[in-house]
């Protein structure tokens, strides 16, 4: 299909000249800070967070309960809120660590030989269940489906994910395969539907190869918000590139995400199984489908859009339409901060959410460059050989 070619209502701000480690670091810091701002926030709607807090988020802001927060929801009682990632940048930080250990392309075996173990045998401090723990523990019962599904049901990697509720939760840590194909769209749409085989089916791993894609684009010398938007479209397939098309012709209209909020929902509904209630899913929620997608993706790329790349916007935009508002800016947060870097994401922030959910946001970034680095050397050595096997074989010189 031919891209929809957009352009933002400023889209003059010229390209951000950053380096490789920059652009990583921008993406893996800036998706966690945007977890952490909407965690908080997360599953409630845009007139009931400004209810609560007096008008829109602005910045870190503590648990919806107060203190009763481990009280108020017994079924899930997290410290959402201060500064505490989600987990979306527990599994993000999981799949780096992978990418360590495999220093290489990853595939559906590469979760169940890694990424199962991960969740499954090294406790590590859990933000928001203030202890240390196996992450296990802490994910949503779609990212237990794959422990389940590998670990105990033995079933084929490559079709470990069918099954499996249809969700963002495959996409939502999907940004280190953008960034391993760093400026290759295409290789790591490709990668990611791979990978993601073992834990989603249909719009949710579709989702989870554009997201991947989106940020390898954001990481191209020249990117901007409306060319990272144009290479998703190139690649995305059926209900995921309709809603991505619908949501980012209405993004373009708007510069300010308060204007924006109401009718980039209404943009997406159609596509959307979960339905108006986000925390009472309608009966088709989160089936199969080649009309529909996960609502994440595109809010994300339309947030962009609407902030012209900039980060603070982006994210606070993404913030405060609530619904699944953590996946929604952990998404927005890595493409903003693969555009701009990390100079970009207020500093303050970037520091309280690292003391509060005591990680180091930075250690991943050195991670994922050293074997960004180290993959690109392979993959070029392999083309080369490629390249001088067919020139054999065509009888060119």
């Amino acid at each position: 299909m031919t891209p929809m070619m957009l352009t933002t209502p400023t889209g003059n701000k010229p390209p951000t000249a950053l380096i490789l480690a920059e652009r990583i670091s921008g993406a893996l810091v800036g998706a966690a800070v945007g977890d952490a701002l909407g965690g908080p926030v997360e599953g409630r709607s845009a007139e009931q967070i400004a209810e609560r807090h007096g008008g829109r988020v602005t910045g870190i802001v503590g648990p919806w309960d107060g203190d009763d927060w481990r009280t108020a929801r017994p079924i899930a009682p997290y410290y959402k809120g201060d500064g505490h990632v989600t987990d979306d940048t527990l599994m993000t930080h999981a799949l780096v660590r992978v990418y360590g250990a495999v220093r290489d392309h990853l595939d559906a075996y590469s979760v169940a030989d890694h990424l199962v173990p991960e969740l499954i045998t090294n406790p590590r401090w859990i933000p928001e269940l203030q202890a240390e723990a196996l992450p296990l523990q802490r994910v949503f019962l779609a990212e237990k489906w794959i422990v389940a599904r590998l670990h105990y049901g033995h079933v084929d990697p490559r079709e470990a994910g069918s099954g499996n509720i249809v969700n963002c939760g495959a996409a939502m840590y999907m940004a280190p395969v953008g960034l391993v194909n760093a400026a290759h769209p295409r290789a790591a749409y490709a990668e990611a539907l791979d990978l993601a085989g073992a834990h989603q089916s249909s719009y949710g791993r579709e989702a989870a190869g554009v997201f991947a894609a989106a940020v390898a684009a954001a990481c191209a010398p020249d990117a901007t918000p409306a060319t990272v938007v144009d290479t998703c479209l190139s690649l995305a397939k059926d209900g995921t590139r309709a809603a991505i098309e619908a949501v980012c012709e209405v993004a373009v209209r708007h510069q300010e995400f308060e204007t924006a909020l109401a009718p980039l929902r209404a943009a997406v509904a159609p596509f959307d199984t979960v339905g108006p209630d986000y925390r009472s899913p309608s009966l088709g929620a989160r089936r199969p489908s080649r009309l529909h997608a996960i609502e994440e993706l595109p809010i994300a790329l339309g947030m962009l859009l609407v902030a012209d790349g900039d980060y603070r916007h982006a994210v606070l935009g993404s913030v405060n339409y609530g619904r699944d508002c953590d996946s929604i800016a952990t998404m927005s947060g890595a493409l903003a901060g693969a555009l701009h870097g990390e100079a970009a994401i207020p500093a303050t922030w970037v520091k309280t959410v690292a003391e509060a959910s005591r990680l180091d946001l930075h250690a991943p970034a050195r991670t994922l460059t050293d074997v960004a680095r180290e993959v690109f050397a392979r993959d070029t050595a392999q083309r080369r050989a490629h390249e001088a096997a067919f020139a054999t074989l065509a009888g060119t010189p």
